[in-house]
């Protein structure tokens, strides 16, 4: 059974909601505007419903508090997240100190739940430096990052469209953005498509009979439809003239909406939990993502022909390796035996095109003693690079409890705590890889089963050309039904989760 990389959809869903994406430096007349704008942010909080049909699964708030020298805004979001029979709880907290004129200075962003806990802790120094202390487990690294402009964050757009900008229907905003957690630069595109009259409940009354929180009085809000497109996919999303999000609803089914803290809050902390599982069952999360195939696939598939609707293939990594296009057909094929045997031993030495393929990543801690020890036990001494990816394929595919987590995967947490979804099979499987000099990488896609294509991730491997390989499934090369769209960690996959409530596809051909 395929599973989520549930830390990264709450992250989507939180920073492509109530977070937004703040505009590049807008030169020293408008910063000035911004810095006398910003002033008049009154300090409060807001407070927000998070549902998945008729389902509250959580909750959410914005809190700014304002400072001499700026302003502290706090964001946090509670889930309850079905999926596959069980309900994951995790917490999203970020605080951000930010300059009257909305420029980054530092920020500390965690996730918890029962896999464990992720931490973030940023700060910039002098516009040109960031630095940023991760933390997974027992593991801390340290990235510094130069920055060619001001920092700022996928964070807090609504305040830059309100006090830089100019809220007006038809108005385009083209912005670039750097996130501090997945460390890269995305180019985004903001118009104004609508105005309208919202109504939010303003005040609450608690209901004796139905024993919970209901609506007492309804506010009017003026609010600002905002679309915002990155790498052509787009999502809406509603503000008010303070910039403050009113509400949002993700391709996903997920539905933010502004309410009272009693309705937002209480009635979700005091509601009948047996109840509330039940109503879970006709809103797994997994499901909500899954496409239903119109044709029947058996066995082991070799090649697989698949026509994608609405989709922009340059976005993505669809073609290289056993992947390629013919018109707007994408034709998968498995790897062959001729493509197992490799031309080299490793560790792979003289080829500055793969380094970056064998070096740590943030998540990916291959330098670690605990991750090179554990990989040179499992290949003891061989060198046959077909024969290690094998062994390290087996070895995390038989070891691995598979669960579904609710955690920023890591490989060393995986390797103490034995447990992950798909992400943390294909983070550790790559993390052991490097370890001992071979060539790995993470790719996400889409994977059949059952009768429908869900979201999985899984491993690619250098043995002489890129090999699908999949230790979540047991999979040595990877079959044809494994549909690559993204080739890298979170910032990538993020960009599939974006649109994968919006992908149809048709198969058109299957090869045995």
């Amino acid at each position: 059974m395929n599973r989520q990389t549930w830390a990264v959809i709450i992250l989507v869903a939180w920073l492509g909601t109530i977070g937004w994406l703040l505009a590049r430096e807008l030169g020293q007349s408008k910063g000035l505007a911004l810095a006398d704008a910003t002033r008049a942010v009154e300090p409060g909080a807001m407070y927000y419903t998070v549902s998945m049909g008729d389902v509250q699964i959580g909750f959410a708030s914005n809190t700014v508090d304002t400072v001499p020298d700026g302003l502290v805004v706090v964001d946090l979001m509670l889930l309850e997240v079905p999926a596959l029979g069980t309900i994951q709880r995790t917490e999203v907290r970020t605080i951000a100190r930010l300059t009257n004129a909305l420029r980054l200075q530092s920020f500390e962003a965690g996730m918890t739940s029962a896999a464990g806990r992720f931490a973030a802790h940023g700060t910039v120094s002098g516009d040109s430096i960031l630095t940023v202390e991760l933390e997974s487990a027992d593991s801390r690294q340290t990235v510094r990052v130069r920055l060619h402009e001001p920092m700022v964050l996928p964070a807090y757009m609504p305040l830059h469209v309100a006090f830089g900008g100019d809220l007006k229907v038809g108005n385009t905003y083209s912005l670039r953005t750097f996130d501090p957690l997945l460390l890269r630069h995305s180019d985004v595109s903001v118009r104004v498509v609508d105005d309208s009259i919202l109504f939010v409940p303003d005040s609450s009354a608690f209901d004796s009979t139905a024993m919970r929180w209901v609506a007492a009085r309804w506010d009017t809000v003026p609010a600002w439809r905002i679309e915002q497109t990155v790498d052509g996919v787009s999502l809406d999303s509603w503000i008010d003239g303070f910039g403050r999000v009113v509400s949002v609803s993700s391709p996903m089914g997920l539905r933010v909406e502004r309410s009272a803290f009693e309705l937002a809050f209480l009635n979700f902390r005091d509601r009948d939990r047996a109840e509330s599982i039940a109503s879970f069952g006709a809103v797994n999360i997994i499901r909500q993502t899954a496409i239903a195939s119109h044709v029947t696939l058996d066995g082991d598939r070799a090649e697989f022909r698949v026509v994608l609707g609405d989709l922009d293939p340059r976005a993505f990594d669809l073609v290289g390796g056993r992947q390629s296009m013919s018109g707007d057909t994408l034709i998968v094929r498995r790897a062959t035996a001729e493509s197992l045997d490799a031309d080299y031993r490793i560790p792979l030495g003289g080829r500055p095109d793969l380094n970056r393929y064998v070096a740590p990543e943030p998540s990916i801690q291959s330098s670690d003693p605990r991750i090179q020890a554990q990989a040179r036990q499992i290949i003891g001494r061989r060198r046959d690079p077909e024969r290690v990816a094998r062994l390290l394929s087996d070895w995390v595919y038989q070891e691995l409890d598979k669960r579904v987590t609710l955690t920023v995967p890591s490989a060393v947490e995986m390797l103490q705590t034995r447990q992950g979804d798909c992400n943390e099979h294909a983070i550790l499987f790559v993390a052991l890889a490097r370890a001992v000099g071979l060539p790995a990488r993470t790719a996400a896609g889409l994977a059949y089963i059952n009768g429908s294509f869900y979201y999985h991730a899984w491993s690619e491997v250098y043995l002489g050309e890129w090999v699908a390989v999949d230790p979540t499934f047991g999979q040595f090369p990877a079959d044809a039904s494994h549909l690559r769209f993204t080739i890298g960690g979170l910032a990538r996959q993020i960009e599939l989760i974006r649109v994968i409530g919006q992908l149809s596809l048709s198969v058109v051909g299957v090869g045995d």
